[in-house]
């Protein structure tokens, strides 16, 4: 009897943190906060107030996770980008990744997005428009190692499907990327992009995580 009474309390007790364990909130990111990858690139929030947190992007961070934008708005309870900021003006967010962040996380949970922009890359922009149809799906928990150190992290599926109104470009193409989210690290660890998608592309190259400096 005593055995059975000391089962339930440990479930009772044990419940809440492995509830806990599976869905994580949107981190606090705090002025100061930087993150720095390979290529030299690195990411730092410049501001944090109610409006959320303007993250700051170098010059030699991936043009994929910019989306040309210097610095980033990002809302404080999902950590989607709201606005692209330059200087003290503010324009909406309508680029991709808008929701790549969509807290809070759990295992499972997937999500959706869509967006239209011309071409990034290659000899300039299209004249044109491509619409992208975004999917986002966190496959699990894993544990990785990268030039930082050890993280338990989720990995995520990024899944874009392109179109164009026009006969010479992307029918119903598909790009597959891979993030790896830490909550310990506040941000992504690694990214894994399209290998066929980023063939000709050699501005792009997958990235990790090399250091970081989180204030308290």
């Amino acid at each position: 009897m005593r055995k059975i009474i000391l089962l339930g309390l440990m479930v009772l007790f044990l419940s809440p943190a492995v509830c806990a364990q599976e869905k994580v909130e949107a981190p606090v990111w705090n002025v100061g906060d930087k993150w720095t990858f390979t290529g030299n690139g690195s990411i730092e929030v410049a501001k944090a107030d109610q409006s959320g947190y303007i993250l700051k992007f170098s010059n030699e961070t991936c043009i994929i996770e910019t989306q040309t934008c210097n610095a980033i708005l990002f809302e404080k309870n999902t950590c989607n980008r709201i606005n692209a900021v330059e200087g003290d003006k503010r324009k909406k967010y309508i680029m991709g990744f808008r929701k790549i962040l969509d807290f809070p996380f759990s295992a499972g949970k997937q999500w959706k997005d869509a967006y239209s922009a011309k071409e990034l890359i290659g000899g300039g922009a299209l004249e044109h428009l491509i619409d992208y149809s975004e999917n986002f799906r966190i496959l699990g928990w894993e544990d990785i190692e990268v030039k930082a150190g050890k993280f338990k992290v989720f990995k995520l599926e990024y899944k874009a499907i392109a179109n164009s109104p026009h006969p010479w470009g992307p029918k119903d193409q598909e790009i597959k990327h891979y993030y790896w989210y830490s909550p310990d690290a506040k941000y992504f660890t690694n990214c894994q992009y399209d290998k066929v998608w980023m063939k000709d592309k050699k501005e792009i190259f997958n990235w990790e995580l090399t250091s970081l400096q989180l204030k308290k």
